[in-house]
């Protein structure tokens, strides 16, 4: 088990809704580390409930597991730079929308204002990529959030190269250890993995 105690994670979820489950997993998992949660949600996360799972209830769990109230509003993810209340942003998942507003300095969400806010320190962030166009439309601003510093990618696979060429999904089994390697400056290798 990766030792992240007392470590302050904001742990930011953007609407990847079919890998919800794999974030609250991680999240589980970081919380047993020892780290300390601060969650985050985007407004599509927060409040839209799809065939995946109802939205005031997907709220409640990151809730349970954080063990404090999710910040979903602009307003209330502002502070979090001024206050240094976070060590490293993980934002699990991160969407190619969220992805492309980040690549370009885009704040218009309680998500990406918390990277912003968080970036003004010049802390890490990591992002736990799903995305069905990541190899076509989205890549260019992969690539571009690829080359900024401070951003560090949980590892990268086709999740089905058949039926979806240009999908990438991130490792979340990884999302830990991405994390402890961010917090000493480096990224871990390799960023795309081979599908298994």
């Amino acid at each position: 088990m990766i030792d992240l105690q007392g470590v302050r994670i904001g742990f930011a979820m953007t609407g990847s809704f079919c890998t919800f489950q794999h974030a609250f997993a991680q999240a589980e998992y970081l919380v047993s580390c020892g780290a300390q949660l601060l969650p985050i949600m985007s407004y599509h996360a927060a409040q839209t409930s799809t065939r995946f799972g109802d939205a005031k209830a997907q709220r409640e769990r990151i809730e349970e597991i954080a063990g404090r109230k999710v910040i979903c509003t602009i307003e209330d993810a502002e502070p979090i730079g001024p206050l240094q209340l976070t060590d490293v942003m993980a934002v699990v998942p991160c969407t190619s929308n969220t992805a492309a507003k980040l690549a370009l300095s885009i704040t218009d969400t309680p998500v990406t204002m918390a990277v912003k806010s968080h970036l003004r320190s010049g802390k890490p962030v990591v992002l736990a990529v799903a995305s069905n166009d990541a190899l076509a439309g989205s890549a260019k601003h992969l690539g571009m959030l690829a080359n900024l510093k401070h951003y560090y990618f949980v590892p990268l696979r086709q999740d089905d190269a058949h039926k979806k060429p240009t999908s990438l999904v991130a490792d979340f089994s990884k999302t830990a250890d991405t994390i402890a390697a961010a917090l000493q400056g480096g990224q871990i290798q390799p960023v795309v993995m081979q599908n298994l």
